[in-house]
């Protein structure tokens, strides 16, 4: 199967005579890129997310893939494998390090926490990321198999040899006038056959058409054959809204997230005639969140915790109304007074490009964003901070930020700071003017 392994914003253009590849620009057949360029286009007329955009390179029309991460399949086969621009820094050899860090990052998000990471690095250090999430999908529906298919019951009617439930006496004359051996009945069936177990067999039979492993192959079989007596599903999304989490549902959860992402994908994906293609990708921004707010709470000084994505505060208000939520992702409190404020950007910072229109690579706009929560929710008075990944530009705290106009030293302050992946942590600044926000962090 042809492929090509992308970073965020790589851009990618039509293979033809005088083309060349250089950083961050990938030659594709002329046919994927005909696809993508289609795709493109369309998420611009519906206004879906923008998981590729159109762009120039040297003269040439080119698309660019954004802050998604995963798998775009073409329908003709061709696969691209879209990886956190993190790993642009690392050799080419240390692919397979990226692709482990993707896994463990998305460990985090809700739905897919259930992640087996030390089997999953292991497969993602010889083989692509679809066959990754096909075998956490398989591996999530063998869990929801040993621990038992969920049935329910159902009302049916049927012309049977033997009088069950309720005998239908209209239907029973109609339909058996001549027929003195059969009973035209309604009764309450005991089966398997309820949506969720007809998204995991629709989620099955897609897989068995995308995979190439033998392994997967098999297992995919295998569990197809378990789901026998359930129909697929033939609208997932109808399907989907009848979804109930009953009591003792918790073993369907991992299954039946991976079987949405299958099914629907972040922005479905359908090619030309009968194919279809394969959309398993996730924002890199929600993926960067969930995983600092999942691994910060260990640095929080004892007595304090912290609150994701708070909503309790508002930028203006109009006739009576409140307009424009606040809404930072991360809060640290305590007895629910606000002591810190913290943001996340998935951002390639650069601490040496200082100068000039630069700035680090800083937003004017995030700025702005900070200062507001820092007025609602801190009075106006303590500390912000906003995380980036760290990455070998961006190995250290910048120095703080003072909003203006400041006559008072206990005003509001900013903090830029690096959160290293590998380690799992906030690298915290060390200099007098950090004694503030070392009474919430450690």
């Amino acid at each position: 199967m042809a492929g090509i392994t992308v970073y965020e914003f790589d851009a990618l253009v039509r293979d033809e005579s005088g083309a060349s590849a250089a950083p961050s620009l990938h030659l594709i057949p002329s046919p994927v890129f005909d696809w993508l360029e289609a795709q493109a286009l369309r998420l611009t007329e519906v206004g879906q997310a923008p998981w590729l955009r159109l762009i120039q390179r040297g003269g040439k029309r080119a698309v660019q893939v954004t802050s998604f991460v995963g798998v775009i399949r073409v329908p003709n086969g061709f696969q691209m494998e879209v990886l956190p621009k993190v790993g642009k820094t690392m050799r080419v050899d240390e692919q397979p390090k990226a692709r482990r860090l993707l896994i463990e990052m998305l460990r985090c998000l809700h739905g897919f926490r259930h992640i087996e990471t030390h089997s999953a690095n292991l497969a993602a250090a010889r083989m692509p990321l679809l066959e990754v999430f096909i075998g956490e999908f398989l591996r999530a529906v063998e869990h929801t198999v040993k621990r038992g298919l969920r049935s329910d019951y159902h009302t049916r009617q049927d012309n049977l040899f033997a009088l069950r439930g309720k005998l239908q006496m209209a239907q029973h004359l109609r339909a058996n006038l001549v027929r003195r051996d059969r009973f035209f009945t309604e009764f309450d069936e005991f089966s398997p056959n309820r949506p969720e177990n007809r998204l995991l067999h629709a989620a099955l039979r897609r897989v068995l058409d995308w995979t190439s492993q033998h392994a997967h192959q098999q297992l995919a079989r295998e569990l197809c054959f378990v789901f026998a007596d359930v129909p697929a599903s033939q609208n997932p999304t109808v399907d989907f809204q009848r979804v109930r989490q009953d009591r003792g549902m918790a073993h369907y959860d991992a299954a039946l997230a991976w079987a949405r992402l299958i099914l629907q994908g972040v922005s479905p994906l359908t090619g030309s005639g009968a194919h279809h293609a394969t959309s398993l990708l996730f924002p890199m921004e929600r993926v960067f969140e969930a995983f600092v707010a999942k691994h910060l709470p260990r640095q929080l000084a004892q007595g304090f915790s912290l609150r994701t994505q708070v909503s309790g505060k508002s930028l203006v208000q109009h006739q009576g109304q409140d307009w424009f939520r606040l809404k930072p992702d991360l809060l640290v409190q305590e007895a629910k007074t606000a002591h810190l404020v913290l943001d996340t950007k998935w951002k390639l910072l650069n601490s040496q490009l200082r100068s000039g229109a630069d700035k680090y690579g800083l937003s004017q706009g995030d700025f702005y964003q900070l200062y507001a929560y820092g007025q609602h929710y801190l009075g106006g008075q303590g500390d912000l901070v906003l995380i980036y990944p760290k990455t070998d530009t961006f190995a250290q705290p910048l120095a703080v930020f003072e909003f203006l106009p400041f006559t008072d030293p206990s005003k509001l302050r900013l903090w830029v700071l690096p959160f290293c992946l590998e380690l799992k942590q906030l690298l915290l600044p060390q200099c007098a003017q950090s004694k503030q926000i070392l009474q919430f962090l450690n």
